[in-house]
């Protein structure tokens, strides 16, 4: 008894500081709450996030309010098309030895090695820049001249890129994508939002953040989400989910198997059920219910699933094809 009282007090605690967290964070940033909400979903759960939305949407001034209030040390890579990969993970140089009688190799760490990487516009950098991420993401190393560096803990990736419609773009390849844990739209804000950002941003008064959180309680966080409960039922469902997306699955709707070439993998379920957690967790539940997953579905799985030539030329979104995944899965 004594241990859920526990249990049931840690969670309020943690629902209280989250909250706080995204007042102060909604101090400088107007509206956007779900999309604030959906970054700290992917920070506490210890993955990456994708941002997309047009220039001027506030996606860099966002993450880099997320980087302000949590006290961790942040870096920002501004990704152009003559980046290169040391720019990004750092490299070998030859310099003097402390007695000063020969020279060697010593390894200068790149803006990788922190724990907030800003990776800004990451689809105007060329394919063979954009890669170099992929071991820093997926196994939180870095591999130099046959040498393997440890990134610091926690270590998350909260990327922004313009739709691929813009010129001087690369389109991000499909092993990078899915190493992202969630890909959020950042939508254009409402009359009422323009006129907020206009008061806060063109006046005098100047609006500053403080910290609300630090590394430590972060790493609590992320374990004590790992603890939230899931029942069979509700893994049965999202399973459901990710076979859902499959053209060649009896259970997918018309939509699927008419307009998408292939669905989500395995990873897709693990990101599917840590969001869902986190999401209870920041709710101050203990245990996943049916409306985690599916609020999880569309951020989680829209990068992971890919339209075939028809669906494309028909215009068709994973979003909608979300929705009628939803729909048929909810009804059977």
């Amino acid at each position: 008894m004594l241990n859920i009282e526990t249990k049931e007090k840690q969670l309020q605690e943690v629902a209280e500081q989250i909250n706080e967290l995204k007042s102060e964070i909604a101090r400088f940033i107007v509206g956007q709450q779900a999309i604030i909400d959906q970054v700290l979903w992917a920070i506490f759960s210890g993955g990456h996030a994708l941002l997309e939305g047009l220039p001027g949407l506030g996606k860099t001034m966002l993450v880099r309010t997320v980087s302000e209030v949590i006290d961790l040390k942040f870096s920002r890579i501004q990704f152009t098309p003559d980046l290169m990969p040391s720019d990004i993970t750092g490299t070998m140089l030859i310099e003097p030895t402390e007695d000063g009688k020969r020279q060697a190799f010593t390894f200068h760490k790149g803006p990788v090695f922190s724990n907030i990487i800003l990776a800004d516009e990451i689809n105007r950098a060329t394919p063979k820049t954009q890669s170099a991420l992929l071991e820093a993401m997926g196994e939180k190393t870095v591999s130099v001249m046959g040498e393997t560096k440890q990134l610091p803990e926690p270590f998350f990736v909260l990327a922004t890129q313009n739709p691929l419609d813009l010129e001087g773009t690369y389109p991000l390849p499909e092993a990078q994508m899915d190493r992202f844990l969630m890909k959020l739209y950042v939508e254009y804000p409402s009359k009422e939002e323009l006129k907020q950002i206009v008061h806060l941003t063109t006046g005098t008064e100047v609006t500053k953040v403080r910290k609300v959180i630090d590394r430590n309680r972060i790493i609590e966080i992320q374990n004590l989400g790992k603890e939230i409960l899931i029942s069979e039922e509700m893994i049965d469902y999202a399973i459901a989910l990710i076979m859902a997306t499959h053209p060649d699955e009896q259970q997918a709707p018309e939509s699927v198997k008419k307009y998408v070439r292939y669905g989500s993998g395995p990873r897709g379920l693990q990101a599917l059920i840590k969001i869902a957690k986190v999401r209870a967790l920041c709710a101050g539940r203990y245990h996943v219910s049916t409306g985690d997953i599916k609020q999880a579905a569309k951020p989680v799985l829209r990068h992971r699933l890919f339209m075939n030539f028809e669906g494309e030329a028909n215009g068709f979104t994973s979003d909608q094809i979300m929705e009628d995944i939803l729909a048929s899965i909810g009804e059977s």
